[in-house]
């Protein structure tokens, strides 16, 4: 099958490799253009039987409980993301020369086919499918894309946050009245299946080991987080505290004048953003870089300003001057912005102590951005190491430490890297792993800390050993530490 830019999918066999979200998403839509549309899933609940009836209403075959066999007649297939490229799935397409999607390389060549965009200036239509302003990264992605969308949306641009953050962009794209440009998070998983993507301007935050069992090596992560930068047309986004993330800009095959910009939390050189004086200041998008700088915000418009969510302001503020956003809109936008739950969120002060949920920190790149953030720390930490090591983590941040208290399965292991690492730090392990697990933690801490520090829960490791998820973690802590005030253990500041 000879697939175009824009493909004409009436009539072809497609099978859609999933029954979340993002494959919902793709079979309507492929249906809606006239594709024969079968859905795969290896599931069989209540809840894979119901979204199979709602698509077999919309003439979608759905196959469940099935996810390895190749439907018969099967022309191409749209994988929705996490799907492992070593399933059996794609080795018989691979066979058979069927060639294998992402929900994003389905909504990017489908893009062409939106209606035009309203001109948001009042003068018309305005050709071309919105540009996409891309961000991928280990960790930070979903924090800048809201900040990028917020400052696109102070210039008065209509730019949804989309993409691996929750919003499939399938719908997005073929939307009746489509947005100006899009700010786009994008995982290693959707990036490894879309290899027609070519943003406006691309950044990558940061590069540390993640997913290797899904990617196989740690290059073959990098491979796939970089090709987030092919065929750029303005800016390359690079963190310059992160080389590697120069390295992938360098390998990159872009449009001829793409410009590789980096961010840094020093000083900036011509071609990069930075702080100077507490001031976010841009140095890339001036008329004379090397001798002028444009002030953008200051550091206390970002909430929180922690160091990394300095860094991840930087970079939002880097592809929306890429995209022609004026200053004032940088720092407007930012000004607004405010995190999603369990992003190094404060609970409260408790005794002259601050409680943060950064239950999203679940993993050791993360964990580390947001020990860095605060001193001295009672550090709440454990759970699913999912293969990670914490050696690196504890030598680093050692010197920070109050004391830890550890939950969850692996906890063990943490255990052990203090014990190697920060022997006099004092460590309360929690063995129990009922719903009051946390509440003991809390208690534990508030034992620990002392006036003027931190209590964080910055686990470093998955939630699925004691909770449904990182959401239900944080608010686990967050009412322990509301239950610990309310107790009159301390008096809340």
């Amino acid at each position: 099958m000879d697939l175009a830019d824009t493909p004409d999918l009436h009539g072809k066999h497609v099978t859609v490799a999933g029954l979340g979200v993002s494959g919902i998403s793709a079979a309507r839509a492929l249906r809606r253009m006239g594709a024969h549309v079968t859905v795969v899933d290896g599931g069989d609940s209540d809840t894979h039987r119901a979204r199979a009836a709602e698509l077999a209403a919309e003439d979608v075959t759905v196959r469940l409980a099935d996810a390895e066999t190749l439907p018969q007649g099967t022309e191409l297939i749209v994988t929705s993301p996490g799907w492992k490229p070593q399933s059996p799935l794609f080795t018989a397409a691979g066979a058979a020369g069927v060639p294998v999607w992402g929900d994003v390389e389905l909504a990017w060549r489908l893009r062409g086919s939106a209606p035009e965009r309203a001109d948001s200036g009042g003068s018309g239509a305005r050709p071309g499918p919105a540009p996409w302003l891309a961000v991928t990264g280990t960790n930070g992605k979903t924090t800048t894309v809201q900040m990028l969308a917020s400052i696109l949306g102070a210039a008065g641009l209509r730019a949804p946050a989309v993409g691996n953050i929750g919003t499939p962009l399938i719908d997005v794209v073929l939307a009746e009245d489509p947005p100006d440009v899009l700010a786009v998070e994008l995982s290693s998983y959707q990036l490894h299946w879309a290899p027609s993507l070519r943003a406006h301007s691309a950044a990558v935050l940061n590069l540390a080991p993640d997913h290797l069992d899904w990617h196989g090596s740690m290059d073959a992560y990098a491979a796939d987080k970089g090709r987030i930068y092919e065929g750029n047309q303005v800016a390359c986004v690079y963190n310059r505290a992160d080389p590697a993330t120069e390295a992938l800009v360098r390998a990159a095959d872009v449009v001829e004048g793409c410009r590789a910009i980096g961010f840094t939390l020093g000083t900036p050189g011509p071609s990069e953003l930075g702080v100077v004086d507490g001031v976010l200041v841009d140095r890339a998008f001036v008329e004379n870089r090397r001798e002028q700088a444009q002030e953008l915000a200051e550091v206390s418009d970002i909430t929180p300003a922690a160091p990394h969510n300095i860094a991840n302001a930087l970079a939002a503020a880097a592809l929306a001057r890429a995209y022609g956003v004026p200053a004032a809109a940088v720092r407007d936008g930012l000004r607004a912005f405010r995190p999603d739950a369990h992003r190094i969120a404060h609970v409260a002060d408790v005794g002259g102590v601050a409680y943060v949920d950064d239950s999203k920190a679940t993993n050791t790149h993360a964990t580390q951005a947001s020990l860095a953030a605060y001193d001295p720390i009672v550090w709440i930490a454990g759970g699913l190491a999912k293969g990670a090591t914490f050696d690196d983590l504890v030598r680093e941040s050692a010197e920070r430490l109050r004391g830890a208290v550890l939950i969850g399965a692996d906890r063990h292991l943490i255990h052990e890297a203090l014990t190697r690492h920060a022997p006099d730090v004092p460590v309360v392990d929690v063995a129990r792993t009922d719903t009051g697990a946390m509440a003991a933690a809390v208690r534990e801490a508030a034992q620990l800390a002392r006036p003027g520090d931190t209590v964080l829960m910055a686990p470093a490791c998955a939630s699925m050993d004691m909770f449904v998820n990182y959401n239900a973690r944080g608010d686990a802590f967050t009412d322990a530490v509301r239950a610990l005030a309310a107790a009159g253990a301390h008096e809340v500041e």
